[in-house]
């Protein structure tokens, strides 16, 4: 190497770019990919602020749309409370919300006729190990151990088809007399991703990845704070 190549190469890695670093100085497949984990983690942290906040508030769901309904889902993040020796613990758990939506035209779905479903931490463990051929069924009862038990009542059945899996909704509200259904065909590549979205958010929606990482607290806050009706709860808005 020339000594004005040495020269550029040397200021190069002075300038602390760790991708670069790994590019040029890795001599195993392992320490390219510590080095290059590094360098993503550092870039990542240049997004929150001196208080540990992110600073650009993120909002992501995924989405799928068919003919007949569209379906998105969104990781719902737990809320914490503070207890008198000084502890965070976890006050409500997470969810992932399931939001319905019926086809009102061509590629136009209804929001105003949505309808949520909650799926709890263990019903999250019983979608994510369906296998091919597998079904699974939840009811959900807001006034479950009342006397109006029954009267709002909601079921998620998950079954196979073909490609992949029928995902369907049914809400019969035998106060307002109405019944309502929704089905969304997801296809195998469709509930692969479902499948890794719910694994990789299990560990923030149950609070552990939050009592291990002080900023993935502060991430979870911020989130809430930009749809602060978004939570378990809100599964019964409407």
């Amino acid at each position: 190497m020339n000594p004005r190549a040495m020269v550029k190469l040397s200021q190069l890695l002075n300038s602390g770019n760790k991708l670069f670093q790994c590019r040029v100085r890795c001599e195993n497949v392992g320490s390219c990919y510590n080095l290059m984990s590094s360098a993503g983690i550092s870039t990542a942290t240049q997004s929150y602020g001196a208080d540990g906040r992110i600073s650009s508030r993120i909002f992501a769901d995924y989405s799928i749309f068919k003919g007949k309904a569209a379906l998105s889902a969104t990781p719902v993040l737990p809320t914490f409370s503070k207890t008198d020796s000084g502890y965070t613990k976890v006050d409500r758990r997470g969810a992932i919300m399931l939001t319905f939506r019926p086809a009102i035209g061509e590629r136009k779905y209804d929001s105003e006729k949505k309808q949520l479903f909650a799926l709890s931490v263990t019903e999250i463990g019983s979608f994510i190990s369906l296998g091919p051929g597998d079904s699974c069924e939840f009811y959900h009862d807001p006034s479950v151990m009342s006397r109006d038990a029954g009267q709002v009542r909601k079921s998620l059945s998950i079954k196979p088809h073909t490609d992949g899996y029928f995902v369907s909704l049914n809400v019969t509200n035998n106060i307002l007399k109405t019944n309502e259904r929704f089905t969304v065909p997801v296809t195998t590549a469709e509930f692969a991703v479902m499948r890794a979205a719910f694994s990789f958010a299990l560990p923030h929606i149950m609070g552990w990845a939050q009592s291990t990482n002080p900023q993935a607290d502060s991430f979870g806050k911020d989130v809430l704070k930009v749809h602060p009706r978004l939570s378990a709860a809100s599964e019964w808005d409407r």
